[in-house]
C-alpha cells in the first residue's frame, strides 16, 4: 500500500479543521503554482500553545501532515513545537511515498509561520534565520520540472533544425534527379523521332 493507515486516517479524519478567529499567530505556507497551501492558526498562553487549527488547501498527504503536526504542537511550548520537524511529521504519520515528503515541510514551515506571527504581534524578539521562509519544496520541483520541460523542447527544437538541412538537401536531390531523369526521356524521345 503506498499511504500507511495513519496518512489514510488523518485524510479521511482530520484533526483540528476550521478556522481561529481570536488567533494569536496564523501562518500560511504553500504556493498556488503548485497546488498545496496551508494556514495555520495557533492560541498560546503562558508560553504554551492551547489550541491549533489549520486549513489545508492541496493533496491528501498535505491534509494529513498538517492535521498530524497539529496534534504534534496542541498543549505543547512553544520551544517545544519550534522542535518539531517535517521528519518528525513523516514519522508519526508511519511514512510517506517520497515524492509527497515536501507536503512534511510545509507542515514544518506552517508551524515556524504561525510562531513567528505570534512573535510578531506580541512584541517579542525571535531570531530570524530560525524562521527565515523557505521556498516552498513543491515549488522547486515544479520549477525543475518546467526547466526539464523547457530543456527538452528546445533538444527537439534544435534537432528539428540541425534535421532541415539535411532534408532540404534530400529534397535538391530529388528535385535534381527528377529533372535529370526528365531530360533524359526528353532527349530519348528527341533522338527516336531523329532516327525516324
Amino acid at each position: 500500500m503506498l499511504y500507511s493507515e495513519k496518512v489514510m486516517d488523518h485524510f479521511k479524519n482530520p484533526r483540528n479543521v476550521g478556522e481561529m478567529p481570536d488567533a494569536d499567530g496564523i501562518g500560511e505556507v504553500g504556493n498556488a503554482k503548485c497546488g498545496d497551501i496551508m494556514r495555520m492558526y495557533i492560541k498560546v498562553k503562558n508560553g504554551i500553545i492551547t489550541d491549533v487549527k489549520f486549513m489545508t488547501f492541496g493533496c491528501g498527504s498535505a491534509i494529513a501532515t498538517s492535521s498530524m503536526a497539529t496534534e504534534l504542537i496542541k498543549g505543547k511550548p512553544i520551544e517545544k513545537a519550534l522542535e518539531i520537524t517535517n521528519q518528525a511529521v513523516v514519522e508519526a504519520l508511519d511514512g510517506l511515498p517520497a515524492y509527497k515528503l515536501h507536503c512534511s515541510v510545509l507542515a514544518e514551515e506552517a508551524i515556524k509561520a504561525a510562531i513567528k506571527d505570534y512573535f510578531e504581534k506580541h512584541h517579542i524578539k525571535y531570531d530570524e534565520k530560525t524562521y527565515a521562509k523557505g521556498n516552498c519544496a513543491c515549488l522547486i520541483e515544479h520549477e525543475h520540472a518546467q526547466e526539464q520541460k523547457v530543456k527538452a523542447e528546445a533538444k527537439k527544437s534544435a534537432k528539428k533544425v540541425l534535421s532541415k538541412p539535411a532534408s532540404a538537401k534530400t529534397k535538391a536531390a530529388t528535385t535534381a534527379s527528377k529533372t535529370n531523369k526528365v531530360a533524359k526521356k526528353s532527349s530519348t524521345k528527341k533522338a527516336k523521332t531523329t532516327k525516324k
